[in-house]
C-alpha cells in the first residue's frame, strides 16, 4: 500500500484555522500552534457561553418581574404562584418585557392573579 503524504490538506487545515484567528492578538493569529490553541479554547467558550446566555437573561427577566411586581404590592414568587392558579400563561421572557414596556398590563396581570 503507497504512503499517503497530508500536505495539500494540512496546509488547507492550517490555512483554516488561521483565518479563523483573524483579529486575534501576537502571535495567536500568526502561528499555526497557538491558532490552534486559541480557536479550540474559542469555540469551547462559545459553546458554553451560549448555555449560560439563556441562564442570564433568565435571571435578568425574573429580576425585572420582581421588580415590577413589588411596585404593585406582591413579590415575584407569589405572583407566580398566583399566575399558575389563575391559569395564566405568559412566559417569563414576554412578562418582564410587559413589566418594563406596559406597566398597565402588567398590573392588569397582577390582579388577576392576586384575585384567583
Amino acid at each position: 500500500m503507497p504512503r499517503v503524504k497530508t500536505g495539500p490538506f494540512r496546509r488547507q487545515h492550517h490555512k483554516k484555522v488561521l483565518k479563523m484567528n483573524k483579529g486575534q492578538f501576537g502571535t495567536r493569529h500568526r502561528l499555526f500552534r497557538r491558532a490552534n490553541e486559541a480557536m479550540l479554547k474559542s469555540l469551547w467558550y462559545s459553546y458554553r457561553d451560549r448555555r449560560n446566555r439563556k441562564r442570564e437573561l433568565r435571571r435578568l427577566w425574573i429580576a425585572r418581574i420582581n421588580a415590577a411586581a413589588r411596585l404593585h404590592g406582591t413579590t415575584y414568587s407569589r405572583l407566580i404562584h398566583g399566575m399558575k392558579a389563575a391559569n395564566i400563561l405568559l412566559n417569563r421572557k414576554m412578562l418582564a418585557d410587559m413589566a418594563v414596556r406596559d406597566i398597565q398590563a402588567f398590573g392588569a396581570v397582577v390582579k388577576k392573579a392576586q384575585a384567583g
